[in-house]
């Protein structure tokens, strides 16, 4: 287990952020909370970019701060990520908000505090990129999406 340092933000109207939590002892990701004064609607097929209050310090550049959907939010709403996966690098210091989508037909509101997604910290490799003319060879090869089967 590592330690990660938070720096608590206010909302505009003096509330300061929650600190992400792990929901379980088995929980890979910690909640991050919707750190808004006022409800946010996200309309059919719109997108809401939504402050936590919180600013993260990573250890070293050999970790990174992942932000993923919660999937509750995602089966039973269609409220997901407009970015798939927020990646926060470890020289970042800003805020950390979230940028949500709306797939769903209905509008979705979002409450002051409601958890709204969930951040891992990973480990991570920098790499130096080397150009070649020729890779190894594998079984799979060049075989692209459904090449490996069912």
């Amino acid at each position: 287990m590592i330690t990660i340092r938070f720096r608590r933000m206010p909302s505009p109207k003096g509330k300061l952020a929650q600190l992400p939590k792990h929901a379980t002892s088995g929980a890979a990701g910690a909640d991050l909370h919707a750190n808004i004064d006022e409800e946010v609607t996200i309309p059919p097929m719109g997108r809401a970019l939504v402050p936590t209050g919180l600013a993260i310090e990573l250890p070293d550049a050999s970790y990174g701060a992942f932000v993923f959907a919660r999937s509750g939010l995602a089966v039973k709403h269609g409220l997901t990520l407009s970015n798939s996966v927020g990646v926060i690098d470890s020289d970042y210091r800003g805020e950390i908000s979230v940028g949500l989508v709306n797939l769903s037909d209905k509008a979705y509101t979002i409450k002051p505090d409601e958890r709204i997604a969930q951040l891992c910290i990973l480990p991570v490799a920098q790499f130096i990129a080397v150009e070649a003319d020729d890779l190894s060879e594998t079984a799979r090869g060049s075989g692209g999406f459904g090449s490996t089967g069912r």
